[in-house]
């Protein structure tokens, strides 16, 4: 759990800086990650970046972890402090969610967006 937490504070830490590439090196090629802002889901790094790169264009948004905690499934759920502001400083959203991380070889294969209430 330990190595998963570093992974994941690691990759906060590079999403937040913007650091697109820093993040995907955390990600498996075929990753599944979830569209949160657009809806649906986008596969792969490509689709990843594009994803980011319309999300930044728009919108800064900011996750900091709170909590982690290892399922039973070997996932881990990361409940994050999210916030979203224009790119006039604005603020459009906060509130606290769930991150939910499946890994494979190392790597998080898939990342799912859960309510708060439903953890555990």
């Amino acid at each position: 759990m330990e190595q998963h937490e570093r992974q994941l504070r690691a990759m906060y830490e590079a999403f937040n800086a913007r650091d697109v590439d820093g993040v995907l090196r955390s990600m498996t090629g075929d990753v599944d990650w979830p569209n949160a802002w657009e809806g649906g889901r986008v596969r792969g790094h490509e689709q990843v970046r594009d994803y980011w790169e319309r999300q930044f264009s728009t919108i800064d948004p900011s996750v900091k972890p709170l909590a982690f905690d290892l399922r039973p499934d070997g996932s881990v759920a990361v409940e994050v402090d999210q916030v979203v502001r224009d790119l006039d400083g604005e603020l459009l959203g906060e509130g606290h969610v769930l991150h939910v991380y499946y890994f494979a070889d190392g790597l998080i294969a898939r990342m799912d967006v859960e309510e708060l209430s439903s953890a555990g």
